[in-house]
């Protein structure tokens, strides 16, 4: 019996134009009235996911910033934040990256140094409470993640400047122009894996969808893992399945329909 379902937002629940699927609220509400818990898991800022489900947000867990934030019913749960030293030396880095800008994901808000209008309006979609800073090094808040915005390639451009520390931290992919740092035991699977010990629901009563690196961990934490049909290669590779139809088709909640008969 399905006791909890997970999933990411974009490239998964959310379509490219950042929509829900058309019958998310009615299937959210089938599952809350049968005690199934509902989590979302995202690299975006908590403050970011929950406006996106105002209604029902006293309801959902959210798993924020790949995982180094979790909140139920307005609790905080968990925070997993960087030390100032790592901090200070991610951002030297970051500044020499041709065609990047840098994101400090904080406790409180997202900080940034940059005015570029294009940067601008990517970061405004995944963060609501967002920053104008002078330095980045003068930030006074609780930091779990730096991230880097390259619209050149993250995978190709930004990661290797960070590839001396996969060793050390979690340096990952997370989107088309978005590359995250995070302390190494920080991410979705691991938070997740703390969530089902803390509330007694195991893998096999657990769903999972996502479509990206940073979603990899997660694909262990469920007997019912789903890579989106858009999803990246190598989520398709350790996904034990595949949805029938991509985030644009509305996978995730036909997935849902499917899985319980409705």
């Amino acid at each position: 019996m399905i006791k909890l379902v997970i999933t990411d937002l974009d490239g998964t629940l959310l379509t490219e134009e950042k929509q829900l699927p058309v019958d998310f609220w009615e299937i959210e509400e089938q599952l809350f009235q049968k005690g199934i818990l509902f989590c979302v898991a995202s690299g975006r800022q908590f403050y970011n996911m929950e406006a996106l489900f105002e209604p029902i947000k006293d309801r959902l867990l959210f798993v924020s910033e790949n995982g180094t934030y979790i909140s139920y019913k307005g609790e905080l749960l968990y925070l997993n934040v960087l030390q100032k030293k790592d901090i200070t030396n991610f951002i030297g880095i970051g500044r020499n990256i041709p065609g990047a800008n840098i994101i400090l994901c904080g406790k409180h808000a997202a900080y940034v140094e940059s005015n570029d209008a294009e940067f601008r309006a990517q970061a405004e979609l995944y963060y609501q409470r967002l920053v104008k800073v002078d330095n980045l090094n003068g930030v006074e808040d609780e930091i779990m993640k730096v991230t880097i915005c390259d619209f050149i390639s993250p995978e190709t451009n930004s990661f290797p400047y960070f590839a001396e520390y996969v060793n050390d931290f979690k340096v990952v992919v997370s989107g088309k122009i978005w590359l995250d740092i995070t302390n190494w035991n920080a991410n979705k699977g691991t938070a997740i894996e703390m969530i089902q010990k803390k509330i007694n629901i195991s893998a096999l009563h657990t769903v999972v969808f996502g479509d990206y690196l940073n979603d990899l961990e997660m694909m262990h934490t469920a007997e019912y893992s789903y890579a989106m049909l858009n999803a990246h290669p190598e989520i398709s590779k350790v996904a034990k399945y595949v949805t029938l139809k991509s985030n644009n088709e509305f996978g995730v909640t036909d997935t849902i329909k499917s899985l319980f008969g409705w």
